[in-house]
């Protein structure tokens, strides 16, 4: 073999070798839904699940790899899993919200994802997005750095989960269906947990308390992820300081506090060294309200932050002193706005500097007339929420095949870049009238590929219920850039946008009665849901969804669709009605 031939084979090699490290590598799952018992609380209940577990299993990767999840529906109802956090590059057809990418995986059917993991490095989740079953069909998704790298920060002796749930003594789906029915306010959850385990405050619980066991002097990486259903939570460990690393699978500079607050749908990255005296220290994950109008399970979840070593054990683990209340909007306000992006030369940003398209997008609860005042809201209404006062309806024919087929009669596209009135946002008399009543359709937002986008959000006081709402944004890694009180004044606040180093996230916080402003370029082909991650708010109607039009190469287009989808037809809960949140063509 001559030597030019060896050169070339060489170079060949080096080629296959960097592609496949391009590519990453490919891992199959295999989730199994079913309903499965649990004892909590003192009372034994059967309940969706993954795998038969509480939460689900963890997901463990590298960035660039690509995941294959075989979902098997073997529930009572139809199912949707959605990949929190997971950019998909042009590749809807297996993001999971119900009616917006798909229609719900019928029982005794199965439907496998493809999830591409591009962009992402750090701490996301898996969860149900059909009706409420997010509650216990979730799990971690753990993105490692790609082969070659490593993280932005020391490297943690070891790292440990902690997932914040609801956990509901009755059916969700049941509660649910019936608050959708009748109008009115939701049940609250009966308690939270921590990995699946409600703590030591709760009855018949103590004994199965969460226990993460340590070494002194090692440090540990800590991967939160709040799927807790409709409450921001506080999080601290007692004695112990707390450095935030990441959000959102992202990073950022490091953070150091005593406590975060993380709202639904938030994920973060925290270090925290076992530099205290050999004990047990409590682990605490406490509700944080702003509102008024609404209520909030005024509960604690706990776990045990334990030493490992020779020592007598105290009679009570140590107890937090610096956890913020319940209503601490000042601490919540401290720990959101201190986020930075780390953007550095590794982890650089680009944060687009010209705007193409803005909005102005209102975020409130509302509530919808009912004839013969017969709903079981205020006067007789409907409870409601909206987005510039359009309450968001399900179609019985998921928007993604109906843009793609070309389809018409599922949508509008004309979801407005502001709202149809202004006034008082924030104001403490906002009654519910001609102005502040919000209509119910099924509106879409249209954009031009690599269009730049940014979205501020307004929070309104309507009915005196203004409250921190969790806005997610699929498909997109958006920019925070700004972030206020009262009503956002659109010459004096852009004045104060970081430009610089904003934190990249997939959720933001809208505080109550203020504001936030995102921006993301539109460079993904295909559809995309956007809603508040409480999951009363979304189901009455605070949602809507973007349609990024394809670019100009093959490369720049909505891949097209696997050759099954599940079918439409049926509504998620089956033998149930469509609720007044689903329109019928």
């Amino acid at each position: 073999m001559s030597l030019k031939t060896k050169k070339l084979l060489l170079w060949l090699l080096g080629l296959l070798l960097l592609h496949c490290r391009a590519q990453g590598k490919v891992h199959y799952y295999d989730f199994v839904v079913k309903e499965s018992n649990f004892t909590k609380l003192c009372a034994t209940k059967s309940t969706l699940t993954v795998n038969a577990s509480f939460p689900g299993p963890a997901i463990r990767a590298h960035k660039g790899d690509t995941l294959y999840v075989n979902v098997y529906n073997q529930g009572t109802y139809g199912v949707t899993i959605h990949w929190h956090g997971v950019k998909q590059p042009r590749n809807s057809w297996f993001y999971g919200p119900e009616y917006i990418t798909q229609c719900p995986i019928p029982t005794g059917t199965n439907f496998t994802y493809q999830v591409l993991l591009t962009e992402e490095e750090g701490t996301l989740f898996w969860h149900a997005h059909s009706d409420w079953s997010r509650a216990t069909v979730h799990g971690a998704l753990v993105i490692l750095p790609a082969d070659g790298t490593t993280y932005p920060f020391p490297m943690p002796d070891a790292e440990q989960i902690l997932l914040f749930a609801s956990w509901y003594k009755e059916d969700v789906m049941v509660l649910m269906d019936e608050a959708l029915r009748y109008g009115g306010l939701t049940v609250l959850s009966d308690s939270y947990a921590i990995n699946g385990q409600p703590g030591d405050f709760y009855s018949c619980s103590k004994d199965t308390t969460f226990r993460m066991w340590v070494d002194y002097g090692k440090t540990y990486l800590l991967r939160i992820v709040n799927s807790v259903q409709n409450t921001d939570m506080f999080f601290t460990i007692a004695d112990h300081n707390l450095t935030v690393v990441g959000w959102d699978g992202s990073y950022i500079k490091p953070l150091k506090m005593s406590y975060i607050m993380i709202t639904p749908g938030q994920t973060m990255d925290v270090l925290v060294t076992a530099n205290q005296p050999l004990s047990h220290y409590y682990m605490l994950a406490s509700p944080y309200f702003d509102g008024q109008a609404d209520d909030f399970d005024k509960s604690i979840t706990s776990a045990i932050f334990q030493y490992n070593g020779n020592y007598t054990p105290p009679s009570s683990p140590v107890w937090p002193t610096n956890i913020p209340g319940f209503y601490d909007i000042g601490a919540a306000a401290l720990f959101t706005t201190r986020l930075r992006s780390l953007a550095s030369k590794e982890h650089p940003i680009d944060v687009p500097q010209s705007v193409d398209t803005r909005m102005f997008v209102t975020v409130s609860i509302n509530m919808m007339r009912c004839p013969n005042a017969s709903c079981a809201g205020p006067d007789g209404n409907r409870l409601a929420s909206s987005l510039n006062n359009i309450s968001f309806a399900n179609p019985s024919l998921d928007i993604l095949q109906a843009y793609y087929r070309n389809i018409s009669g599922y949508f509008d596209e004309n979801f407005p870049n502001k709202p149809p009135n202004l006034f008082n946002f924030t104001s403490d008399a906002l009654l519910t009238d001609n102005v502040t009543l919000s209509d119910q359709g099924t509106r879409v937002k249209i954009l031009d590929y690599n269009e730049t986008v940014e979205i501020t959000f307004q929070g309104t006081n309507v009915m005196n219920s203004g409250e921190n709402h969790p806005i997610h944004l699929h498909g997109f890694r958006f920019y925070v850039v700004g972030t206020g009180l009262g009503n956002f004044d659109n010459m004096s606040d852009p004045l104060t946008y970081n430009l610089v180093d904003p934190p990249e996230a997939n959720t933001v916080p809208v505080p109550k009665d203020g504001w936030a402003t995102i921006r993301f370029k539109a460079d993904n082909p295909g559809v995309w849901y956007m809603h508040c991650h409480f999951d009363r708010h979304m189901s009455w109607g605070m949602d809507t969804v973007f349609i990024v039009r394809n670019g100009p190469t093959e490369e720049t287009k909505l891949r097209p669709p696997p050759a099954y989808m599940p079918p439409c037809g049926a509504d998620a809960l089956a033998g149930l009605q469509q609720t007044i949140f689903q329109n019928e063509e």
